[in-house]
Parts: C-alpha cells; structure tokens; sequence
C-alpha cells in the first residue's frame, strides 16, 4: 500500500542551498536552449518540415527550442497508433498503470528545479511561479495514481441472496488533451495522465507557446515505463489537427483547458455524432474566469490588500483564477484601494530569470496587444490609478495596472483579460458585494475578505463559483485539497484534482452473475 498523499511542498527558494540549486538549473536550462525535438507517434520520433519556434518571451530574441509540427496525417497515424496502445494498455493491472505515475512522480521530483527553469524561460515565470507548477505537476501524478487504485475495484452495490452485482469502470479509448500554455508543466500533466492512468490512450496537443515543456514531460514518462503509444506528443495548430480530432470518430473524450471561445466551439463540435461514430463523446473542459475578491467592511484589511495583490499579480494576472475584480464596501473603498495600490507600485517588474523579479512579461506580441487595447478602454471607463504602460523592446513587459470606480457593467469588470489589469468597484452593503461578484458570464473562483460569520456563511450559499475561499486569495488551488473546476461559462466543473476527476473518462459497467 502507499503512503498517504500529500501535496508537494512549495520550495523555500531564499534558502542558500535552494538557491544554488535553483541557479544550477537555470544554467542547465540556457545550455540546451535552442534545440530541436520532434514528434513522439507510437513511441517513434517523427521530424517534418514544417516548425513551431518556442521563444523566451522575457528576450524575445532567444529561441528556446524548434518543434516539429503535426499536419492530418501526422493526427491520424498518432491515432492508430493510440487505438493499438488502447487494446493491451486499458487491460493493463490498475495498479500497474498507477506504478508509472508513481515512478514518474519521483523522476519529476529530482528534476524539479530543472522544469522550473525551462518555465522560466519557455513562458516567463519567476521563480515562485514556477516551482508552484512544478509541484502542482508532481501532485497530479501522485493523486490521479491513488485515486486510479481506489477505483480500481469499483463501488460496492446491494446483492441479493441469489445473484452477486459488481458496479465498475472501465476506460473509454483514444482521447484528446489540448493543453495551455500558462500553466505548462501541471495542466498538460494533469489532463494526460489522468485520463491516461484510466487505461485510455492519449494524443497530447500541447499549447503552441510551450512545446518544448510537453516534450520534457513525455521523456519522463517514457522513463517511467509508459508504453510507446499510450501517449503520443503531436504538437499542431488548432485549425489543422485540433478541430480534426475533435471531430474524429474513434476520439471517445475531449479534455481542455483554454478560451472561453475555443472551448464553447470544442463543446459543439464533440457534440455532434459524426458517420461511422457509435457513442456521444466525453468533454471536460476549462474555459476561464474573471474573478473576484469580495472585501466587507470589517475585514482585515492588511490580509486583503496581500491577497488581492497576490492574486492579481501573479504570473502577471495570466490565470484563470486569477483575481481582475475587487468589490469593496464602500465605507473601506479607499483605505483599501490606497493599500493595495502602494503595494502594486513597489513589485518589481523584469526578467525571471532574475531572484528579486516579482513580475515577469507576458506571453506574446498578441497577448501584449490585447492586454493594452483592454487598458485603453479602461482609461475610457474608468480611472486610471497606477501603471497601464508597457514596453515590448526586448520582451513584452506590461506593468501591473489598477483602475478605480469601474461600473459593474463595464467591459473592464466583465471581460476576462488575462493580463496585470486590475479594476475596483464598490458596494453600500454585502448584498450589492455579491450581487456585483456574481454579475458575469463566468464562475470560476472568488474570494471573501471577512471577520463576519454570518456574511461569510451568505456568501457560501450565494456566490455561485466553483471555488470559494475565505480570508484568502482567490489562485493557488492545490491538488486533493481544493479540487478546481468552475461553474457558468467557466466550463464543465471537471474538478482537477478532485475525487471524482478520472471517473470523467470512464464508463461504470454494472454486472449481475444470478445464481
């Protein structure tokens, strides 16, 4: 039996040996920068003509690696050869799949720095940013491995004195993980082997932006004993090979993470039957939020300021959980605003690679654009209290912004940016603080900054998130203990990291042997 689970702890990076170590492997890193990998179909690697180029977007000069790209018939051979894998994979011992996530796990552990630092600089996270994904990664091996030998008997059910019923579950198939690029390492991990450690096989999409983290991934797996075609690495474009795999007819499931946009279209494209297609396809799909913290007017405002700030500013706002609202009650509005505004304009802003970096940039020229266009129709309908600058000379560096008296309603409080672009808006009572939180589209996470009971106790019943903290921020879900997933346009609440995650991609089979 195996230990208890326990989440990966944060790394002390201030610590002299961590540092060191941390320092080590961002050399190790730089070393390797530029080379080139291929596609992984059916255990072969597979070279084509046509390239992804990963950039570091802290130095957009710096290529960090050239990936090969998969056309159709790239996704249809890594079909095949997923639908060969599936036959001896999925009668494979339960137990046995766990194994290569547990084994996995370890390697994963003592290369830690070292995929830390490759998220430095494939998509510019700082150094916490980045060990708190990298520790995130290594839960969902070591969760979805347990869970896999909980259910690997089934559920108990009634039987009568005449028969013997069995209630268990088996896997589906192929299925489909189109991974995002701002959580490279824990996202792409968790959406493959979850499904994977079910007994299906896998053809990982990863995001465009981080190919190269996908790629180091795969070797660990391969290391850990996963059979060649289990998982097949075929990085490609949406339009080419994403939207030919949704709508394939040997793809049994869809697992993503990503845009509002892309998910709803991938939501109606697995939807519909296609010729020759004899089941109605599985979705577990993330889509976003714009998310809120809620500060009530007895709150501790020390620990509200931290919080908003953290949630905000981390990995530059580019989460989905990430907090781009708070609503005040009125009679702290200012105290509060001024607080977290003098934080804001002490954070650091530059290179990760950097140990006193706070901020990195964000992730490309498009993202850079946006975000910018988002700060302009902000100055439009509110006010501009610091930063709303940028500079993309050497990468694409946007300061941390705040507007102040946002209209609820305003496009700044009600469109996800996914940017450092943070809006106020204030409220007469707790009322109107969740009326205005529960005002969107989304409902992914949210935040309430409170020494009231009863309002807290209102707020569990009323604000409609799938995650929902108290006096805390409103990021940094951790694996087995705040299983993560959201309610509205935010997606279908598959809840990563939650007891019922993998059951998402099985099917339950009732047997009845009468005697």
């Amino acid at each position: 039996m195996v230990v208890s689970y326990t989440h990966e702890p944060f790394t002390d990076l201030k610590e002299t040996s961590n540092h060191a170590e941390y320092e080590a492997a961002l050399k190790l890193v730089k070393s390797e920068l530029g080379k080139e990998y291929p596609l992984i179909i059916g255990g072969e690697r597979v070279t084509t003509e046509k390239k992804i180029t990963s950039v570091n977007p802290a130095h957009k000069s710096q290529v960090v690696g050239t990936i090969s790209k998969a056309s159709q018939s790239h996704a249809e051979e890594a079909m095949e050869k997923a639908q060969a894998a599936f036959q001896d994979w999925s009668n494979w011992d339960p137990e046995a799949r766990a194994n290569v996530l547990f084994r996995a796990a370890a390697i994963a552990r003592r290369r830690k720095h070292e995929f830390s630092a490759w998220m430095t600089y494939e998509i510019g996270k700082t150094r916490k940013e980045a060990d708190a994904d990298s520790a995130e990664a290594i839960d969902f091996l070591e969760y979805y491995a347990r869970q896999m030998v909980e259910l690997k008997d089934g559920e108990p059910v009634n039987s009568r004195w005449f028969e013997h019923n069995q209630y268990t579950y088996q896997p589906l198939g192929v299925g489909l993980t189109v991974s995002p690029w701002n959580l490279p390492f824990a996202i792409m991990a968790g959406t493959t082997v979850g499904p994977m450690v079910a007994g299906n096989t896998i053809l990982l999409k990863p995001a465009s932006l981080t190919p190269v983290i996908a790629y180091k991934f795969m070797e660990v797996l391969e290391e850990a004993g996963m059979p060649a075609g289990v998982v097949n690495y075929i990085p490609g474009s949406g339009g080419e090979i994403g939207d030919y795999l949704v709508e394939h007819p040997k793809t049994r499931f869809i697992n993503f993470t990503g845009s509002k946009d892309v998910g709803i279209g991938i939501y109606e494209k697995a939807a519909k039957v296609q010729p020759g297609q004899n089941f109605l396809k599985k979705t577990a799909i993330e889509m976003g939020g714009k998310d809120t913290i809620i500060v009530d007017d007895d709150a501790d405002l020390d620990l509200a300021a931290d919080a908003i700030v953290q949630s905000a500013y981390g990995f530059s706002g580019q989460k989905c959980s990430a907090c781009s609202r708070v609503v005040v009650h009125e009679d702290v509005y200012d105290d509060v605003l001024d607080r977290v505004t003098k934080i804001t304009e002490e954070l650091t802003v530059g290179d990760p690679e950097s140990a006193e970096t706070y901020m990195g940039p964000v992730s490309e020229q498009a993202a850079y654009e946006k975000i910018l266009d988002y700060i302009d129709i902000g100055k439009q309908e509110a006010r501009l209290v610091t930063g709303g600058t940028g500079n993309n000379d050497e990468g694409y560096f946007i300061q941390p912004t705040i507007f102040a008296d946002a209209d609820p309603h305003a496009r700044i409080m009600q469109e996800e940016i996914f940017g450092p672009v943070l809006a106020f808006a204030k409220a007469k009572d707790f009322q109107e603080l969740i009326d205005i939180a529960n005002n969107t589209d989304y409902g992914l996470t949210g935040s309430v900054i409170s020494n009231n009971r009863a309002n807290l106790e209102k707020a569990r019943r009323e604000f409609h998130v799938g995650n929902l903290y108290f006096n805390r921020g409103c990021t940094a879900a951790i694996v087995g203990y705040q299983p993560f997933g959201g309610f509205k346009l935010s997606g279908t609440d598959s809840k990563a990291g939650g007891p019922g995650y993998i059951l998402h991609f099985m099917d339950p089979k009732t047997v009845c042997d009468q005697f």
